[in-house]
């Protein structure tokens, strides 16, 4: 019996001590940077900042070295969000347009540095410029071609380059960067041309398919097509439910995806262009061209270098008028965020900020967002409306001895006294009469609103002021000028 106990004293010792060694390393090795960004902690940043901003939701995913490793959604206004919720990544597309023309690129169908007519011939433009524009100019952003406030509407790529053959150039061909969607509408036409696929059969075929974005698509025109339209405009520290305007927007900001989808993407771009499967969609060398800026600048081939914080990001920021988004990687640490919000708001990138807030949990570090700018500025612009409503309510009431110190002036001097208050009404009538109808486009005065409602607001109340204004002092005048020649009529009789 005792030499049976003094046997086992040893398997005793070692598996106590195996023990107490693993306690050790339990609370010895540091928690995993992947514990500073669990679900509840991202959870807490999203919800605080879009409770301080007036958002009603976001749909957040995070990956590290390859794998995803938080996906969520939070929504202030019921509307259920999650990281499988679809939203319009807008200009966050032109990365994935640019990954397409990168695969003809690896297969020797398309030649970045060749030019853009040798490889499209129907890409010709009145200006002689235009023929030495390349292909790597167009992801770069350094073609020349403008990004026209207003442009005609479009059914098509191809219809769009066509469209493109009027137009002159910003800059000489190379020689600066100038942020285009007519760049990236021509190379969604390019791919289209060189692989005899319409571009959203391209994009579901080479890159969505074999990376599981099975809730990812490429639209024609608008979120509308597919009937994506729960997004929002932010006013006034809230949000409106507004229709997306309608617009072609293919190749440049047409892509429908969702958080999780988008992570998926990331993930295939930490691993060198592989998809979780082992499929290789891009080589090595033109994924690291993608995200590498040229000659000092921060754009790349459809990625842009956020230089100016830390630590620093690669990415893209995207936006219709009613959804915005943004995708990034950071190259220091591995890690890379997906931001899609179900709202636009005019002067504030707030997925850019969300992004940064949780960048900065990844790196150990408390996300600030600093004061909600936008619904401040909205908050001015709401007083000063408010200002206009009660000078307009005070021209109304003097408007009879306003017009009676001026009964003696010509109709001309009269007349030059009252433009003053017909500055709004022209202008109002410009925004969201003659913009909407120029060129054909498919705007509408509802459109002209959502773009930055509380400037809208007032000056559409400007306008509205100095017409009531404009218009009683016009009638006071008329009737005075009555009343005269009928005094004038019982004198002489």
């Amino acid at each position: 019996m005792l030499s049976r106990i003094s046997a086992l004293r040893p398997v005793r010792l070692a598996v106590a001590l195996t023990l107490a060694a693993g306690l050790l390393l339990l609370f010895a090795v540091p928690a995993s940077a992947d514990e500073r960004v669990d679900i509840a902690t991202v959870d807490r940043w999203i919800w605080d900042y879009l409770r301080a901003e007036g958002l009603p939701g976001a749909a957040v995913a995070v990956v590290h070295d390859g794998q995803i490793v938080v996906e969520t959604g939070q929504s202030t206004n019921g509307d259920p969000i999650t990281a499988t919720t679809p939203m319009s990544i807008g200009s966050v597309s032109k990365m994935i347009t640019a990954f397409a023309v990168l695969q003809l690129v690896d297969q020797r169908k398309v030649d970045l540095d060749r030019s853009v007519t040798s490889q499209l011939p129907e890409f010709t433009l009145d200006d002689p410029r235009g023929a030495e524009i390349t292909v790597r100019q167009l992801l770069e952003h350094t073609s020349g071609l403008p990004n026209p406030l207003v442009i005609a509407a479009a059914a098509d790529p191809a219809q769009r380059v066509s469209q493109v053959r009027t137009i002159s150039l910003d800059n000489d061909p190379g020689t600066t960067y100038a942020y285009s969607n007519l760049n990236y509408q021509t190379a969604a036409r390019l791919v289209e041309t060189v692989s005899g696929q319409d571009f959203a059969t391209y994009l579901d075929e080479h890159i969505f398919t074999p990376l599981g974005m099975a809730d990812t698509r490429s639209v024609l025109t608008t979120p509308n097509e597919v009937g994506l339209d729960d997004g929002h405009v932010t006013a006034y520290g809230g949000a409106w439910r507004l229709r997306e305007m309608t617009a072609m927007y293919i190749g440049s900001g047409s892509v429908i995806s969702t958080a999780h989808d988008m992570a998926l993407w990331l993930a295939m771009q930490q691993r060198g262009g592989v998809t979780a499967d082992g499929t290789r969609l891009l080589s090595q060398e033109l994924i690291t061209q993608a995200r590498s800026p040229r000659d000092g600048s921060t754009y790349a081939l459809g990625w842009q270098a956020t230089t100016t914080s830390t630590p620093p990001r690669i990415g893209h920021d995207g936006a219709l008028t009613r959804y915005s988004a943004r995708a990034e990687l950071v190259p220091s640490s591995g890690y890379g965020v997906v931001v899609l919000l179900n709202s636009y708001t005019p002067i504030t990138k707030h997925p850019f900020e969300i992004s940064a807030g949780v960048v900065a949990l990844t790196e150990g570090r408390a996300p600030s967002s600093g004061a909600p700018v936008a619904t401040i500025v909205d908050a001015i612009l709401g007083v000063l409306t408010l200002a206009v409503v009660a000078l307009a309510v005070v021209g109304l009431r003097r408007a009879p001895r306003w017009v009676e110190r001026r009964s003696n002036r010509s109709t001309w001097s009269f007349g030059l006294r009252l433009v003053p208050q017909l500055l709004a009404p022209a202008v109002a009538i410009y925004v969201f009469a003659v913009l909407p109808a120029l060129d054909n486009n498919s705007a509408t005065p509802v459109d002209a609103l959502g773009l930055f409602p509380a400037l809208m607001i007032l000056l559409a109340i400007s306008a509205v002021g100095g017409i009531l204004v404009t218009a009683t002092r016009l009638v006071l005048r008329q009737q005075g000028a009555a009343l005269n020649l009928s005094a004038e009529r019982q004198s002489s009789s």
